[in-house]
């Protein structure tokens, strides 16, 4: 007789360092504090490593989206970490403030067409990608037009993209716990 396992959702977890990561990335955007190794620190081994974990066991449940999120974003963390590191170490120049610009402007077209994907999904899931995308976009302008207010808009826009992961990663573990809705994540289209 077979056994039937039951494998754990790991979309919280990829939500979660994702949020987490976000939030406190988009607390320094808006002016609250400095860069500094918390963020870092946060980005490589829980924005980073964590997500590029949630979106291989992703591809275990069969989730080609959940695969293409999660190890993206997660690879996102890891490539901005470096990107910030890599000069302060000697191992290459900083990217000049027009080339940071074209990399976060790729990242919001790449999140602009995973929206797209979402639309078949819940609608906490649909607002994390559409606000991501604004989120790309607000920082893209900011470093193509040098004006800081953007940036500071983008982190208070970045602080609610990140808490909305956040508040996903808690519903789905929260529902799923008490097999009832607890927290709300909106219809589902069919």
């Amino acid at each position: 007789m077979a056994v039937l396992k039951k494998f754990a959702n790991p979309a919280p977890l990829g939500l979660a360092a994702f949020g987490m990561t976000t939030i406190l990335l988009n607390l320094h955007n808006a002016g609250f504090f400095a860069l500094g190794a918390m963020i870092l620190a946060m980005g490589f081994f829980y924005g980073g490593l964590a997500q590029v974990i949630a979106g291989i066991l992703e591809f275990k449940k069969g989730n080609t989206f959940g695969l293409l999120a999660f190890t993206s974003y997660g690879f996102f963390w890891l490539s901005l970490v470096f990107i910030i590191v890599a000069p302060a170490m000697g191992i290459t120049e900083a990217p000049s403030v027009t080339a940071m610009g074209f990399y976060l402007l790729i990242w919001g077209i790449f999140t602009l067409f995973m929206f797209f994907g979402t639309l078949r999904s819940n609608r906490v899931l649909q607002f994390i990608f559409a606000s991501l995308t604004l989120l790309f976009f607000l920082l893209a302008l900011s470093d193509f037009t040098g004006i800081t207010l953007i940036k500071t808009i983008a982190g208070f826009e970045g602080i609610i993209c990140g808490a909305s992961a956040l508040y996903l990663a808690m519903a789905e573990v929260l529902n799923e716990n008490f097999e009832r809705i607890v927290l709300p994540i909106g219809p589902f289209k069919k």
